[in-house]
């Protein structure tokens, strides 16, 4: 695991020394201590890198598309062969347990590079509609900017669809977990990327990412983060009507029908609302049961929830590792109290640090109940392990309770007719549902309605993100 202070920027396919003097600390939110550093970007080296993406554009959109694939097989191969090393990276940057991060820290970017050399064996960038030949090309020069939370997946997210399409990419991640790209740097270097290609800045959003987002030069960006962030993103590409892909905040609701066997419904909820110890923009933060239901469905969840226990990222029983850093911890630990203030009953957990926790940014998994539609903790992305459980009359009331909030992003439903659920699903006004337990597909498109955002990423609706669309009357 490689913890040394990072003093340059991968730029047109080598590390070239950074413009600026400030570096950032990386912070190990378990002990709340530095680990590494990374520079603080500038304007200049946002400049350079997108200077080096534009030179390399033409060759890469003109490499064959099988050689495409090949390098993208090729950096999925280097990235799996590293999987514990980068995996004990990024549970140390930001806190997962580390069982966690080689399963989908660093599995889920393994699959999603081969995902996009196996679309490109057979998507076609040509249409033929009556007289007219219609051909796909790539948009340009992409900006990625990426969040913390998923630190590798979100970033191979959108740079392996930007690649596969024929695009260059320069990418800004997360100032509080950065280290994982450069290791995904390094994983390109090794199997030969070509110069400018791939290009790496590290820095703040307010002077690295506005650059980005601002610079004409770049055809389109692709964000992940808070909603008031991307909002600002979209604003400034707006000065030079560049495209804006935003995957933003989630509410998720989990509808439980009355015929679902209950004590799963609420272990399959329960999981996805403390996955990755809840900063999940997907996770299902509100779980909605039927009122005849609901003092029993509470006991369920008291069981289920005594088996997350709190720990070190690095101890094998860890399913809940401490929040990513200071500002998280405070947050979650405001929504908790502020709950309570506004009539909510903490039925597990609560504000109060862990047992035997007096240092790193560790929260109790929380359970609330009472919760009433529209306060705060309900309507609010809370990004911890926080599930508020709600009551509801019936299923209308359910589904309005659902669509209730600014968010669209994900949701889930589960019930004895599947049939039934997908019904359900298909009132929810969310961009993604999974019924009865679907599992994840990196083949199928993510991506959210309202404030959660716009545009989607993985599988052939990603690639096509990053596709121009060209009309030729023949």
């Amino acid at each position: 695991m490689d913890l040394t202070a990072k003093d340059a920027f991968f730029i047109g396919g080598t590390w070239v020394p950074v413009t600026g003097r400030e570096a950032l600390a990386v912070v190990d939110p378990a002990t709340e201590q530095q680990v590494s550093s990374v520079p603080a970007g500038t304007a200049e080296d946002v400049d350079a890198a997108v200077a080096a993406a534009r030179v390399a554009f033409a060759g890469w959109a003109a490499t064959p598309v099988a050689d495409r694939a090949a390098l993208l097989t090729a950096a999925a191969d280097a990235l799996e062969a590293r999987t514990d090393e980068v995996a004990l990276l990024i549970s140390t940057e930001m806190g997962t347990p580390l069982t966690f991060s080689k399963a989908v820290q660093v599995g889920n970017p393994v699959r999603v590079l081969r995902s996009y050399a196996q679309i490109l064996a057979d998507y076609s960038f040509e249409e033929q509609i009556a007289n007219s030949l219609v051909v796909k090309e790539p948009i340009g020069v992409v900006g990625a900017i990426t969040p913390w939370n998923y630190p590798l997946h979100q970033v191979v997210a959108k740079v392996a669809a930007a690649l596969a399409a024929g695009c260059t990419v320069v990418l800004k991640p997360s100032e509080v977990a950065p280290l994982s790209a450069f290791a995904l740097a390094e994983v390109f270097e090794q199997v030969g990327l070509p110069a400018g290609v791939f290009n790496l800045v590290t820095g703040l959003g307010p002077v690295v990412g506005e650059a980005i987002a601002a610079h004409p030069d770049v055809d389109m960006v692709s964000f992940t983060g808070s909603t008031a962030a991307g909002k600002r993103v979209q604003a400034v590409g707006a000065g030079t009507v560049k495209r804006v892909a935003l995957e933003l905040g989630g509410k998720s609701a989990f509808i439980v029908l009355d015929d679902a066997d209950l004590g799963k419904a609420v272990k399959i909820g329960l999981a996805n609302c403390f996955i990755n110890g809840g900063q999940t923009c997907t996770a299902w933060t509100r779980m909605l049961v039927p009122a005849g239901k609901y003092d029993e469905a509470l006991e369920l969840i008291k069981d289920a929830a005594a088996k997350y226990p709190v720990g070190a990222p690095t101890d094998e029983g860890t399913r809940i590792g401490p929040l990513a850093n200071a500002a998280q911890f405070d947050k979650v630990r405001g929504f908790i109290e502020q709950a309570v203030a506004d009539g909510a009953t903490v039925v597990v957990g609560g504000a109060d640090r862990p047992e035997g926790f007096d240092t790193g940014y560790y929260v109790k998994p929380t359970v609330l109940g009472d919760v009433a539609p529209g306060s705060q903790v309900e309507q609010e992305e809370v990004f911890g392990p926080v599930l508020a459980v709600i009551p509801y009359a019936d299923e209308d009331e359910a589904v309005a309770i659902a669509n209730g909030t600014p968010y669209g992003l994900a949701g889930g439903v589960f019930g004895g007719d599947q049939e039934h659920a997908v019904a359900v699903a298909k009132r929810m006004r969310t961009g993604m549902v999974d019924v009865n337990g679907g599992r994840f597909n990196p083949l199928a498109p993510f991506g959210g309605y309202k404030q959660s955002g716009n545009g989607r990423e993985l599988g052939e609706y990603g690639l096509e993100e990053f596709l121009e669309v060209k009309s030729l009357q023949l």
